[in-house]
C-alpha cells in the first residue's frame, strides 16, 4: 500500500535539500574516483603491479594520490551523512526499524571512509619519506597500509551495501522513493554483498556504477522534494 508524504515542515525541507546535495556530491566523488582509476592510476592499481612499482608510482604521484583519497573517502564520507539523515527522516514514519538500522550502517560507513582516507593519506607521506632511505621498509609499510585500507573500505562493500539495501526495502511500496530507484538500490546492494565472496571482488564495479546512479537519482528526488 502506497503511503503519501505529508506536507513537509521547513526543517524537513532543509533536511531534504542537504540530503540532495549529499547525494549529488557522493555521486560526483564516485565518478571522479572511477575516472582516475581507469586513467591516471591504472599503473598503481593493476593486479600484476609489483610492490616496488607501486611504491615508485606513489613517490612520483603523491599529489594525485592524496587528492584521490581525499575525494573518494573523506569528501564521500562527509556527503553521505546528510543524505543518510534525510533518508531516515523520509522513511522513519513508514518503516521505523529499517530506517533506524539503515541510518546506523550509513554512519558506520562514513566512519570507515574517514578512517580509510586518513590512514591512506598519512601512509602516502610515510611511505614516500621512507623510500628515500630504506626502499625495503617502504615496501613493507605500503603492504601493511594497503591491507588495512582494503579491509576498512576498499576490499569489500558490505556496510554500504547493507545501508542501500535497507533503504530500498524500507521505501518499497511506500511512495517515499520511486520504485525504479528501489530496484536499482537492491541490485547495487546485492552486487556489493557478493564482493564478500573470495575471488568475486571485481563485482564491486557493479556496485560502484550502480551507486553513481543511485546517489544521483536519490539526490534529484530529494532536491525536487525540497523545491516543492
Amino acid at each position: 500500500m502506497t503511503t503519501t508524504i505529508p506536507n513537509p515542515t521547513r526543517e524537513q525541507l532543509s533536511s531534504s535539500r542537504s540530503g540532495a546535495i549529499g547525494g549529488l556530491v557522493a555521486a560526483a566523488t564516485f565518478i571522479y574516483g572511477i575516472a582516475l582509476l581507469v586513467t591516471s592510476l591504472t599503473d598503481y592499481v593493476e593486479a600484476d603491479t609489483t610492490v616496488a612499482e607501486s611504491v615508485s608510482f606513489l613517490v612520483a604521484n603523491q599529489t594525485t594520490l592524496f587528492t584521490w583519497y581525499l575525494v573518494i573517502f573523506l569528501v564521500f564520507g562527509v556527503a553521505i551523512i546528510p543524505l543518510a539523515r534525510s533518508l531516515h527522516r523520509r522513511l522513519a514514519d513508514v518503516s521505523p526499524q529499517l530506517a533506524d538500522i539503515g541510518a546506523v550502517f550509513a554512519y558506520i560507513w562514513a566512519g570507515l571512509m574517514f578512517a580509510t582516507g586518513m590512514i591512506s593519506n598519512i601512509g602516502i607521506t610515510a611511505v614516500a619519506d621512507l623510500a628515500e632511505t630504506d626502499p625495503g621498509a617502504a615496501e613493507a609499510l605500503w603492504l601493511s597500509i594497503d591491507a588495512v585500507t582494503e579491509g576498512l573500505g576498499g576490499g569489500n562493500e558490505l556496510v554500504g551495501g547493507i545501508w542501500i539495501l535497507l533503504v530500498s526495502i524500507a521505501a518499497w511500496g511506500t511512495g517515499r522513493l520511486p520504485t525504479g530507484l528501489n530496484v536499482l538500490g537492491i541490485v547495487s546492494a546485492v552486487s556489493a554483498l557478493i564482493t564478500l565472496v573470495p575471488g568475486l571482488s571485481d563485482v564491486g564495479i557493479i556496485f560502484g556504477l550502480g551507486s553513481i546512479a543511485w546517489f544521483a537519482w536519490t539526490g534529484v528526488v530529494l532536491l525536487r522534494r525540497s523545491n516543492a
